[in-house]
Protein backbone atom coordinates (compact mmCIF):
# COMPACT_ATOMS: atom_id res chain seq x y z
CA UNK A 1 0.00 0.00 0.00
CA UNK A 2 1.23 3.58 -0.22
CA UNK A 3 -0.26 7.05 0.94
CA UNK A 4 -3.03 6.50 -0.99
CA UNK A 5 -4.61 4.84 1.83
CA UNK A 6 -7.74 6.69 3.18
CA UNK A 7 -9.69 5.00 6.03
CA UNK A 8 -12.39 6.91 8.11
CA UNK A 9 -13.70 6.68 11.28
CA UNK A 10 -17.42 8.08 11.59
CA UNK A 11 -19.33 7.98 15.38
CA UNK A 12 -22.79 9.44 15.91
CA UNK A 13 -22.34 11.86 18.35
CA UNK A 14 -25.54 10.20 20.60
CA UNK A 15 -23.91 9.64 24.05
CA UNK A 16 -20.77 8.54 25.18
CA UNK A 17 -17.90 7.18 23.14
CA UNK A 18 -17.75 3.38 23.21
CA UNK A 19 -15.26 1.13 23.18
CA UNK A 20 -16.36 -0.77 20.58
CA UNK A 21 -15.94 1.61 18.57
CA UNK A 22 -12.40 3.23 19.82
CA UNK A 23 -11.57 -0.68 18.50
CA UNK A 24 -13.22 0.12 15.29
CA UNK A 25 -11.07 3.57 15.13
CA UNK A 26 -7.72 2.24 16.14
CA UNK A 27 -7.64 -0.70 13.57
CA UNK A 28 -8.13 2.20 10.74
CA UNK A 29 -6.08 4.45 12.25
CA UNK A 30 -3.38 1.85 12.85
CA UNK A 31 -3.54 1.08 8.83
CA UNK A 32 -3.65 4.87 7.94
CA UNK A 33 -0.18 5.30 9.95
CA UNK A 34 1.45 1.94 8.90
CA UNK A 35 1.04 2.73 5.37
CA UNK A 36 1.35 6.78 5.78
CA UNK A 37 -1.97 7.43 5.01
CA UNK A 38 -4.95 9.58 5.77
CA UNK A 39 -6.84 9.14 8.93
CA UNK A 40 -10.96 11.43 8.18
CA UNK A 41 -13.09 11.42 11.51
CA UNK A 42 -16.09 12.37 10.25
CA UNK A 43 -19.50 12.65 12.75
CA UNK A 44 -22.66 10.89 11.31
CA UNK A 45 -24.83 13.50 13.29
CA UNK A 46 -28.51 12.66 11.47
CA UNK A 47 -30.25 11.27 14.21
CA UNK A 48 -31.83 14.31 15.08
CA UNK A 49 -33.16 13.89 18.13
CA UNK A 50 -30.21 12.19 20.10
CA UNK A 51 -27.59 13.91 18.94
CA UNK A 52 -25.38 16.71 20.88
CA UNK A 53 -23.06 19.23 20.66
CA UNK A 54 -21.95 17.40 24.72
CA UNK A 55 -21.79 13.93 22.64
CA UNK A 56 -19.33 15.70 19.70
CA UNK A 57 -17.39 17.01 22.62
CA UNK A 58 -16.93 14.07 23.86
CA UNK A 59 -16.21 12.24 20.50
CA UNK A 60 -13.16 14.71 20.12
CA UNK A 61 -11.91 14.62 23.49
CA UNK A 62 -11.74 10.58 23.73
CA UNK A 63 -9.69 10.59 20.28
CA UNK A 64 -7.21 13.28 21.85
CA UNK A 65 -6.86 11.45 24.90
CA UNK A 66 -6.10 7.88 23.06
CA UNK A 67 -3.55 10.01 20.81
CA UNK A 68 -5.95 9.00 17.79
CA UNK A 69 -5.27 11.88 16.13
CA UNK A 70 -7.04 12.56 12.88
CA UNK A 71 -5.43 14.35 9.77
CA UNK A 72 -9.56 15.33 8.12
CA UNK A 73 -12.00 16.30 10.03
CA UNK A 74 -13.81 18.41 12.80
CA UNK A 75 -11.20 20.84 14.24
CA UNK A 76 -8.56 20.15 11.57
CA UNK A 77 -10.46 20.64 8.15
CA UNK A 78 -9.66 19.20 5.05
CA UNK A 79 -10.19 19.36 1.35
CA UNK A 80 -13.29 17.03 1.51
CA UNK A 81 -15.38 18.94 4.19
CA UNK A 82 -17.42 19.59 5.55
CA UNK A 83 -17.34 16.71 8.08
CA UNK A 84 -20.92 16.31 9.78
CA UNK A 85 -23.01 14.70 7.88
CA UNK A 86 -25.99 17.58 8.58
CA UNK A 87 -23.91 20.19 6.59
CA UNK A 88 -23.85 17.47 3.46
CA UNK A 89 -27.38 17.59 2.89
CA UNK A 90 -27.32 19.26 -0.23
CA UNK A 91 -24.51 16.76 -1.78
CA UNK A 92 -26.92 13.86 -0.70
CA UNK A 93 -29.40 15.56 -2.74
CA UNK A 94 -27.65 15.84 -5.91
CA UNK A 95 -26.36 12.54 -6.07
CA UNK A 96 -29.73 11.38 -5.50
CA UNK A 97 -31.10 12.92 -8.08
CA UNK A 98 -28.52 11.70 -10.59
CA UNK A 99 -29.23 8.00 -9.32
CA UNK A 100 -33.10 9.18 -10.28
CA UNK A 101 -32.15 10.66 -13.67
CA UNK A 102 -30.14 7.00 -14.41
CA UNK A 103 -33.28 5.33 -13.07
CA UNK A 104 -31.35 3.84 -10.75
CA UNK A 105 -33.65 5.30 -7.87
CA UNK A 106 -37.34 6.66 -7.57
CA UNK A 107 -39.57 8.83 -5.51
CA UNK A 108 -41.50 7.04 -3.47
CA UNK A 109 -45.24 8.70 -2.05
CA UNK A 110 -46.21 6.22 -0.16
CA UNK A 111 -47.68 6.88 4.03
CA UNK A 112 -46.27 5.52 6.82
CA UNK A 113 -49.67 4.88 7.47
CA UNK A 114 -50.16 2.77 4.17
CA UNK A 115 -47.45 0.65 4.63
CA UNK A 116 -48.04 -0.11 8.07
CA UNK A 117 -51.24 -0.94 6.85
CA UNK A 118 -49.90 -3.19 4.51
CA UNK A 119 -47.60 -4.68 7.07
CA UNK A 120 -50.29 -5.40 9.28
CA UNK A 121 -52.12 -7.35 7.15
CA UNK A 122 -49.22 -9.33 5.94
CA UNK A 123 -49.09 -10.28 9.43
CA UNK A 124 -52.48 -11.21 9.63
CA UNK A 125 -52.10 -13.60 6.80
CA UNK A 126 -48.61 -14.79 7.88
CA UNK A 127 -47.30 -14.16 11.35
CA UNK A 128 -44.00 -15.20 10.66
CA UNK A 129 -43.30 -13.47 7.05
CA UNK A 130 -41.36 -10.43 7.07
CA UNK A 131 -42.41 -7.44 5.31
CA UNK A 132 -40.87 -5.76 2.27
CA UNK A 133 -41.55 -3.17 0.21
CA UNK A 134 -43.29 -4.45 -2.89
CA UNK A 135 -42.14 -1.59 -4.82
CA UNK A 136 -45.36 0.11 -5.31
CA UNK A 137 -43.74 3.46 -6.98
CA UNK A 138 -41.02 1.73 -8.88
CA UNK A 139 -42.71 2.15 -12.32
CA UNK A 140 -44.51 5.39 -11.34
CA UNK A 141 -44.84 7.89 -13.90
CA UNK A 142 -46.40 10.78 -12.03
CA UNK A 143 -44.76 13.56 -9.81
CA UNK A 144 -47.66 14.49 -7.41
CA UNK A 145 -46.80 17.84 -5.13
CA UNK A 146 -46.49 15.40 -2.23
CA UNK A 147 -43.85 14.20 0.61
CA UNK A 148 -42.06 11.29 -1.25
CA UNK A 149 -38.70 9.41 0.02
CA UNK A 150 -35.70 8.37 -2.59
CA UNK A 151 -35.72 4.68 -3.20
CA UNK A 152 -33.09 2.87 -4.76
CA UNK A 153 -33.92 0.07 -7.56
CA UNK A 154 -32.36 -2.70 -6.16
CA UNK A 155 -31.72 -5.37 -9.31
CA UNK A 156 -34.10 -8.21 -9.55
CA UNK A 157 -31.73 -10.77 -10.43
CA UNK A 158 -27.95 -11.29 -9.59
CA UNK A 159 -25.80 -11.08 -6.83
CA UNK A 160 -23.35 -9.50 -4.65
CA UNK A 161 -19.86 -10.41 -4.12
CA UNK A 162 -16.75 -8.84 -2.71
CA UNK A 163 -13.38 -10.29 -0.75
CA UNK A 164 -13.89 -8.82 2.67
CA UNK A 165 -10.15 -8.56 4.11
CA UNK A 166 -10.60 -10.55 7.21
CA UNK A 167 -13.81 -12.97 6.39
CA UNK A 168 -13.10 -13.72 3.09
CA UNK A 169 -15.44 -13.96 -0.49
CA UNK A 170 -18.56 -12.80 0.75
CA UNK A 171 -21.61 -13.38 -1.82
CA UNK A 172 -25.26 -12.12 -0.71
CA UNK A 173 -28.14 -12.33 -3.55
CA UNK A 174 -30.07 -9.37 -5.13
CA UNK A 175 -32.98 -10.85 -4.38
CA UNK A 176 -31.97 -10.70 -0.23
CA UNK A 177 -32.58 -7.30 -0.74
CA UNK A 178 -35.96 -4.66 -0.94
CA UNK A 179 -35.90 -1.18 -2.81
CA UNK A 180 -34.60 0.16 0.19
CA UNK A 181 -34.66 4.15 1.24
CA UNK A 182 -32.19 6.43 0.53
CA UNK A 183 -33.29 9.40 0.88
CA UNK A 184 -35.99 10.50 3.96
CA UNK A 185 -38.50 13.05 2.58
CA UNK A 186 -36.98 15.93 5.32
CA UNK A 187 -33.78 15.29 2.51
CA UNK A 188 -31.76 13.23 5.43
CA UNK A 189 -30.16 10.33 4.19
CA UNK A 190 -30.48 6.43 5.96
CA UNK A 191 -26.92 5.24 6.96
CA UNK A 192 -25.98 3.45 3.93
CA UNK A 193 -26.58 6.22 1.20
CA UNK A 194 -25.04 8.74 3.28
CA UNK A 195 -22.15 6.36 3.84
CA UNK A 196 -21.37 5.97 0.43
CA UNK A 197 -21.74 9.74 -0.86
CA UNK A 198 -19.52 10.20 1.69
CA UNK A 199 -16.95 7.62 1.56
CA UNK A 200 -16.95 8.00 -2.51
CA UNK A 201 -16.83 11.79 -2.29
CA UNK A 202 -13.92 11.74 0.80
CA UNK A 203 -11.66 9.10 -1.38
CA UNK A 204 -11.99 6.10 1.29
CA UNK A 205 -9.66 3.35 -0.16
CA UNK A 206 -11.01 1.09 2.72
CA UNK A 207 -13.82 0.47 4.94
CA UNK A 208 -13.13 -1.36 8.17
CA UNK A 209 -16.00 -1.19 11.19
CA UNK A 210 -17.43 -3.95 12.81
CA UNK A 211 -18.98 -7.47 11.04
CA UNK A 212 -22.38 -5.86 12.55
CA UNK A 213 -22.12 -3.60 9.41
CA UNK A 214 -21.76 -7.16 6.87
CA UNK A 215 -25.53 -6.28 6.32
CA UNK A 216 -25.24 -2.89 5.15
CA UNK A 217 -21.97 -3.63 2.45
CA UNK A 218 -24.41 -5.56 -0.22
CA UNK A 219 -26.34 -2.07 -0.76
CA UNK A 220 -23.94 0.37 -0.32
CA UNK A 221 -21.65 -1.65 -2.56
CA UNK A 222 -24.97 -1.96 -5.00
CA UNK A 223 -24.81 2.07 -4.94
CA UNK A 224 -21.71 2.24 -6.09
CA UNK A 225 -21.99 0.46 -9.23
CA UNK A 226 -25.22 2.41 -9.40
CA UNK A 227 -23.27 5.40 -9.96
CA UNK A 228 -20.42 3.71 -12.01
CA UNK A 229 -17.79 4.10 -9.09
CA UNK A 230 -15.69 1.44 -7.93
CA UNK A 231 -16.05 0.25 -4.02
CA UNK A 232 -13.67 0.76 -1.54
CA UNK A 233 -12.28 -2.44 0.38
CA UNK A 234 -14.19 -4.07 3.13
CA UNK A 235 -12.76 -5.25 6.40
CA UNK A 236 -15.24 -6.31 8.99
CA UNK A 237 -14.12 -7.42 12.81
CA UNK A 238 -14.98 -9.55 15.29
CA UNK A 239 -17.64 -8.41 18.01
CA UNK A 240 -16.81 -7.60 21.20
CA UNK A 241 -19.05 -8.93 23.42
CA UNK A 242 -19.83 -9.16 27.78
CA UNK A 243 -18.96 -12.92 29.20
CA UNK A 244 -22.67 -13.82 28.72
CA UNK A 245 -22.31 -13.75 25.11
CA UNK A 246 -24.39 -10.56 24.12
CA UNK A 247 -23.58 -7.57 23.21
CA UNK A 248 -21.25 -5.35 25.49
CA UNK A 249 -23.26 -2.62 27.24
CA UNK A 250 -23.34 -0.18 29.87
CA UNK A 251 -24.88 -3.02 32.33
CA UNK A 252 -21.95 -4.81 31.96
CA UNK A 253 -19.71 -1.98 33.60
CA UNK A 254 -17.72 0.33 31.49
CA UNK A 255 -17.72 0.81 28.66
CA UNK A 256 -16.55 4.32 27.50
CA UNK A 257 -13.46 5.95 26.72
CA UNK A 258 -14.52 8.68 29.46
CA UNK A 259 -14.59 6.23 32.40
CA UNK A 260 -11.13 4.47 31.98
CA UNK A 261 -9.52 7.78 31.47
CA UNK A 262 -11.40 8.75 35.23
CA UNK A 263 -10.48 5.34 36.54
CA UNK A 264 -6.75 5.80 35.80
CA UNK A 265 -5.98 4.09 32.86
CA UNK A 266 -3.28 4.66 29.88
CA UNK A 267 -4.33 5.33 27.03
CA UNK A 268 -2.01 3.06 25.39
CA UNK A 269 -3.05 0.32 27.47
CA UNK A 270 -6.82 1.11 26.36
CA UNK A 271 -5.80 0.67 22.70
CA UNK A 272 -3.13 -2.41 23.90
CA UNK A 273 -6.20 -4.31 25.28
CA UNK A 274 -8.97 -3.50 22.48
CA UNK A 275 -6.25 -4.06 19.24
CA UNK A 276 -6.51 -7.48 20.89
CA UNK A 277 -9.78 -8.07 20.11
CA UNK A 278 -9.45 -9.48 16.62
CA UNK A 279 -5.71 -9.25 16.16
CA UNK A 280 -2.86 -11.04 17.56
CA UNK A 281 0.98 -11.21 16.58
CA UNK A 282 2.48 -14.10 17.73
CA UNK A 283 2.47 -14.47 21.25
CA UNK A 284 3.26 -11.04 22.03
CA UNK A 285 0.41 -9.53 24.47
CA UNK A 286 1.81 -6.00 25.36
CA UNK A 287 2.79 -3.31 22.94
CA UNK A 288 3.77 -0.09 22.91
CA UNK A 289 2.27 2.41 19.88
CA UNK A 290 5.06 1.86 17.83
CA UNK A 291 5.10 -1.59 18.17
CA UNK A 292 1.63 -1.76 16.99
CA UNK A 293 1.86 0.34 14.21
CA UNK A 294 4.88 -1.41 12.78
CA UNK A 295 3.18 -4.97 12.94
CA UNK A 296 -0.58 -4.45 12.16
CA UNK A 297 -1.40 -6.40 9.00
CA UNK A 298 -4.95 -7.66 8.35
CA UNK A 299 -4.10 -11.24 7.45
CA UNK A 300 -3.48 -11.92 11.12
CA UNK A 301 -7.13 -10.94 12.18
CA UNK A 302 -9.20 -13.27 13.28
CA UNK A 303 -13.12 -14.06 12.48
CA UNK A 304 -13.86 -15.11 16.15
CA UNK A 305 -15.73 -12.64 18.60
CA UNK A 306 -13.97 -11.98 21.96
CA UNK A 307 -15.31 -11.76 25.54
CA UNK A 308 -14.73 -8.57 26.76
CA UNK A 309 -12.62 -8.97 30.41
CA UNK A 310 -12.22 -6.13 33.09
CA UNK A 311 -9.72 -8.00 35.10
CA UNK A 312 -7.60 -8.74 31.95
CA UNK A 313 -7.89 -5.21 31.13
CA UNK A 314 -6.53 -3.89 34.28
CA UNK A 315 -4.00 -6.33 33.92
CA UNK A 316 -2.98 -5.05 30.44
CA UNK A 317 -3.24 -1.49 32.08
CA UNK A 318 -0.80 -2.89 35.10
CA UNK A 319 1.92 -3.98 32.96
CA UNK A 320 2.16 -0.53 30.93
CA UNK A 321 2.41 1.68 34.01
CA UNK A 322 4.68 -0.37 35.78
CA UNK A 323 7.02 -0.89 32.35
CA UNK A 324 9.29 2.29 32.29
CA UNK A 325 9.65 1.15 28.51
CA UNK A 326 5.99 1.71 27.70
CA UNK A 327 5.36 4.40 30.39
CA UNK A 328 8.49 6.59 30.97
CA UNK A 329 8.69 8.24 34.47
CA UNK A 330 8.37 11.69 32.87
CA UNK A 331 5.20 10.76 31.51
CA UNK A 332 4.09 8.79 34.49
CA UNK A 333 4.01 11.62 36.53
CA UNK A 334 2.40 13.65 34.16
CA UNK A 335 -0.94 11.57 33.87
CA UNK A 336 -0.43 11.05 37.60
CA UNK A 337 -0.13 14.65 38.86
CA UNK A 338 -4.38 15.57 37.83
CA UNK A 339 -5.38 12.40 39.80
CA UNK A 340 -3.31 13.87 43.04
CA UNK A 341 -4.85 17.11 42.22
CA UNK A 342 -8.19 15.59 42.26
CA UNK A 343 -7.40 14.58 45.65
CA UNK A 344 -6.87 18.22 46.83
CA UNK A 345 -3.07 17.89 46.29
CA UNK A 346 -1.87 20.96 44.99
CA UNK A 347 1.96 22.78 44.16
CA UNK A 348 3.09 19.55 43.31
CA UNK A 349 6.50 19.69 42.08
CA UNK A 350 7.09 17.48 39.24
CA UNK A 351 10.39 15.96 40.26
CA UNK A 352 9.04 15.89 44.04
CA UNK A 353 6.69 13.49 42.32
CA UNK A 354 8.92 11.47 40.02
CA UNK A 355 10.89 10.61 43.44
CA UNK A 356 7.99 8.85 44.98
CA UNK A 357 7.45 6.34 41.52
CA UNK A 358 9.77 3.64 43.07
CA UNK A 359 6.82 3.32 45.66
CA UNK A 360 4.22 2.63 42.93
CA UNK A 361 5.01 1.21 40.00
CA UNK A 362 5.36 -2.52 41.07
CA UNK A 363 2.29 -1.86 42.94
CA UNK A 364 -0.10 0.36 41.27
CA UNK A 365 -2.31 -0.89 38.34
CA UNK A 366 -4.17 2.61 37.52
CA UNK A 367 -3.21 6.28 38.42
CA UNK A 368 -6.28 6.20 40.81
CA UNK A 369 -4.28 3.49 43.04
CA UNK A 370 -1.03 5.63 42.80
CA UNK A 371 -2.62 8.79 43.61
CA UNK A 372 -4.12 7.09 46.60
CA UNK A 373 -1.13 4.85 47.57
CA UNK A 374 1.33 8.59 47.59
CA UNK A 375 -1.38 10.51 49.29
CA UNK A 376 0.39 10.64 52.78
CA UNK A 377 3.77 11.81 51.06
CA UNK A 378 2.07 15.11 49.79
CA UNK A 379 -0.35 15.60 52.90
CA UNK A 380 0.35 16.68 56.11
CA UNK A 381 -0.96 15.58 58.24
CA UNK A 382 -1.96 12.39 56.25
CA UNK A 383 -5.47 10.95 56.59
CA UNK A 384 -5.65 8.62 59.56
CA UNK A 385 -7.42 5.41 58.96
CA UNK A 386 -9.11 5.28 62.60
CA UNK A 387 -9.34 1.38 62.66
CA UNK A 388 -5.55 1.56 61.88
CA UNK A 389 -4.72 3.85 64.40
CA UNK A 390 -6.97 2.10 67.19
CA UNK A 391 -5.05 -0.85 66.43
CA UNK A 392 -1.47 -0.31 65.97
CA UNK A 393 -0.77 3.19 68.36
CA UNK A 394 -1.57 1.99 71.70
CA UNK A 395 -0.17 3.12 74.71
CA UNK A 396 2.52 0.29 74.50
CA UNK A 397 3.70 1.44 71.33
CA UNK A 398 4.41 4.99 72.77
CA UNK A 399 7.96 4.71 74.03
CA UNK A 400 9.16 2.97 71.31
CA UNK A 401 8.12 5.14 68.75
CA UNK A 402 9.58 7.77 70.55
CA UNK A 403 12.90 6.01 70.53
CA UNK A 404 13.02 5.23 67.27
CA UNK A 405 12.29 9.19 66.94
CA UNK A 406 15.36 9.35 68.77
CA UNK A 407 17.75 6.60 66.55
CA UNK A 408 16.36 8.95 63.18
CA UNK A 409 17.58 12.11 64.81
CA UNK A 410 21.18 10.90 64.71
CA UNK A 411 21.28 10.15 61.52
CA UNK A 412 23.89 12.56 59.14
CA UNK A 413 23.32 10.41 56.24
CA UNK A 414 19.23 9.97 55.17
CA UNK A 415 19.32 7.00 53.01
CA UNK A 416 17.39 3.87 52.80
CA UNK A 417 20.26 1.77 53.63
CA UNK A 418 21.38 4.11 56.57
CA UNK A 419 17.79 3.70 58.01
CA UNK A 420 17.85 -0.01 58.07
CA UNK A 421 21.52 -0.24 58.99
CA UNK A 422 20.44 2.05 62.24
CA UNK A 423 16.84 0.68 62.86
CA UNK A 424 18.01 -2.96 63.27
CA UNK A 425 20.89 -2.11 64.97
CA UNK A 426 18.43 -0.61 67.92
CA UNK A 427 16.34 -3.29 67.36
CA UNK A 428 18.99 -5.87 68.42
CA UNK A 429 19.77 -3.55 71.44
CA UNK A 430 16.53 -3.58 72.89
CA UNK A 431 16.18 -7.21 72.02
CA UNK A 432 13.61 -6.48 70.06
CA UNK A 433 12.35 -7.79 65.94
CA UNK A 434 10.72 -5.24 63.83
CA UNK A 435 7.64 -7.04 63.91
CA UNK A 436 7.47 -5.16 67.23
CA UNK A 437 7.57 -1.98 65.87
CA UNK A 438 7.06 -1.42 61.98
CA UNK A 439 3.31 -1.12 62.00
CA UNK A 440 2.90 1.29 64.87
CA UNK A 441 5.41 3.02 62.63
CA UNK A 442 3.82 2.86 59.73
CA UNK A 443 0.79 4.01 61.03
CA UNK A 444 2.16 6.76 62.52
CA UNK A 445 4.01 7.83 59.38
CA UNK A 446 1.69 7.25 56.51
CA UNK A 447 -1.96 7.33 58.26
CA UNK A 448 -2.03 3.92 56.88
CA UNK A 449 -1.88 -0.16 57.78
CA UNK A 450 -0.40 -0.94 54.29
CA UNK A 451 1.63 1.47 52.21
CA UNK A 452 5.35 0.85 50.59
CA UNK A 453 8.40 -0.38 52.29
CA UNK A 454 9.48 1.55 56.23
CA UNK A 455 12.70 2.46 54.69
CA UNK A 456 11.11 3.82 51.45
CA UNK A 457 8.71 5.65 53.35
CA UNK A 458 10.95 7.36 56.20
CA UNK A 459 13.34 8.24 52.94
CA UNK A 460 11.06 9.50 50.72
CA UNK A 461 9.41 12.08 53.69
CA UNK A 462 12.51 13.06 55.04
CA UNK A 463 14.13 13.08 58.35
CA UNK A 464 12.11 16.27 59.29
CA UNK A 465 9.03 15.36 58.63
CA UNK A 466 9.66 11.69 59.71
CA UNK A 467 10.65 12.71 63.51
CA UNK A 468 7.64 14.88 63.35
CA UNK A 469 5.14 12.18 62.73
CA UNK A 470 6.61 9.42 64.43
CA UNK A 471 6.25 12.23 67.51
CA UNK A 472 2.74 12.40 66.56
CA UNK A 473 1.66 9.05 66.41
CA UNK A 474 3.67 8.72 69.95
CA UNK A 475 1.22 11.19 71.22
CA UNK A 476 -1.57 9.60 70.07
CA UNK A 477 -0.42 6.53 71.16
CA UNK A 478 -0.55 7.89 74.76
CA UNK A 479 -3.93 9.44 74.20
CA UNK A 480 -5.97 7.58 72.60
CA UNK A 481 -9.20 9.04 70.36
CA UNK A 482 -12.11 7.22 72.57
Amino acid sequence: MSSSTRVRFAPSPTGHLHIGGVRTALFNWLWARKNKGTFVLRIEDTDQERKTPESVKVILDSMKWLGLTWDEGPEVGGPNGPYFQMQRLGLYLEFAERLIGGKKAYRCYCTKEELDAQRAALKERDPKASFRYPGTCRHRKDEPDLPYVVRFVVPENGTVVYRDKVFGEITTPNGAQQDFVLLRSDGVPLYNFGAVVDDLTMGITLVARGRDHMVNTPPQILIYEALSANPPEFAHLPMMLAKSGEKLSKRHGAVSVGEYQSQGYSPDAVLNYLVRFGWSHGDQEVFSRDELTLAFNWEACGRGDGKFDAQKFLATNYEHLKNPRLMPDDLYVSHLIPFLENRGLTDLDHQRVQATLFAVRERSRTWVEAADTLDFFFRDPPVMDEKAANKFLVPEAAPLLEALADVYRSIASWTEPELETRTHAWLESQGLQIKDVAQSARVALTGRSASPGLYQVLYILGQTRSLERLQKGAHRARHPVL
